[in-house]
């Protein structure tokens, strides 16, 4: 159990802060307030609609009043690297004898001022980018032998909701008492979890390598069903390497595809393809070794009603005659019958 502060500079909100996002769902009772100056004197509930009285506050500073211990870097920037400013904000949680968490791609653990304070002060900096060697390997294919079943997460796009609709769909699992694991493939999934590998800091060549590790561990502990956290998506120009990467070290048994209906186009400003035929082209880059499916459809239905939601589900349903819900809102137990009734 941590008392955390997420900092959240400035992009505190439903799709910009997913790391504190992710810690004030699925961490209860442990993230004591949020720094961000551009929507101080706010709650949690009142900027995500989650998260109840959980405080915004202008600074770190401001923050210390909870009686943190732990600040967690609850955004990434953009390129995932460290701005100039939030040296003096890291600098001032440890002295303040915060650990610290980060999954920035630049790794504070090896910068030596940072390692000074924090060992003149006794506390920690934990770094879920910083990839240990042994995970520097190429994929053996040991999908072959592997007797657990392992379901991934894909999506029509990036930031889309893999964690959360995965993480739902594993409690659910859970909750029947079925031996499951859940392993994260980006700093937020491995913050929750516990376990796991930053896939996007891997280098290309070990990416697949890496999660069949984590896999292959998760088998020897004998989980029977494993759940690995998707990543990018495989039509998106920017992170497509890191999604087959992945897809190729899961093998997956079954897939769950994410979607977000309001969302016609990615970042680039590039057409999402139909959703048919992405199911489709994820189906069959699998096939090509072992067969599997696209079981379900998991929702992003932000920015949606409840009723709305429902409404999109049926429309997606209709149309690839899958299920379809937004597991966050109405739980997973929907998602997790059509792959207990596949596997």
């Amino acid at each position: 159990m941590h008392r955390i502060l997420a900092l959240a500079e400035g992009r505190f909100s439903p799709l910009k802060s997913k790391t504190a996002n992710g810690a004030i769902i699925y961490l209860p009772n442990q993230v004591v307030a949020v720094v961000d100056s551009t929507k101080s004197g706010s709650t949690a509930q009142q900027v995500l609609g989650y998260g109840g009285a959980i405080p915004v506050v202008p600074s770190i500073e401001e923050g210390l009043k909870f009686q943190p211990d732990t600040l967690l870097i609850g955004i990434a920037p953009s390129g995932g690297r460290l701005p100039d400013e939030w040296r003096t904000w890291i600098k001032a949680a440890m002295r303040h004898k915060m650990n610290i968490l980060s999954g920035l791609h630049t790794i504070l653990s090896d910068d030596d001022e940072f390692v000074q304070i924090a060992k003149e002060n006794g506390v920690t900096i934990t770094d879920w980018r910083k990839i240990p060697e042994e995970y520097e390997v190429v994929s053996k294919g040991n999908y072959r032998t592997r007797k657990a079943k392992t379901i991934l997460t894909v999506g029509v796009d990036c930031n889309i909701g893999k964690m959360t609709t995965m993480l739902q769909v594993y409690n659910e699992f859970l909750k029947r008492g079925l031996k499951s694991d859940f392993i994260g493939t980006g700093q937020t999934g491995i913050m929750i979890s516990g376990k796991g590998i930053a896939v996007d800091a891997v280098i290309s060549d070990y990416i697949a390598g890496s999660i069949e590790k984590c896999i292959d561990a998760s088998n020897g502990e004998g989980y029977k069903y494993i759940f690995v956290e998707g990543q990018g998506a495989l039509t998106h120009q920017g992170y497509s390497g890191v999604t087959l990467g992945l897809m190729h070290g899961t093998m997956p048994d079954a897939m769950i595809m994410c979607v977000q209906p309001m969302r016609t186009h990615d970042d680039y400003g590039l057409p999402i393809p139909d959703l048919n035929r992405l199911i489709k082209l994820h189906e069959e880059t699998i096939n090509v070794f072992r067969p599997t499916k696209v079981v379900g459809i998991g929702i992003n239905s932000i920015g949606l009603t409840d009723a709305e939601s429902k409404a999109e589900a049926k429309k997606l349903e209709d149309k690839t005659g899958l299920p379809a819900i937004d597991a966050f809102r109405f739980g997973g137990e929907k998602l997790a019958e059509a792959l207990l009734k596949y596997l």
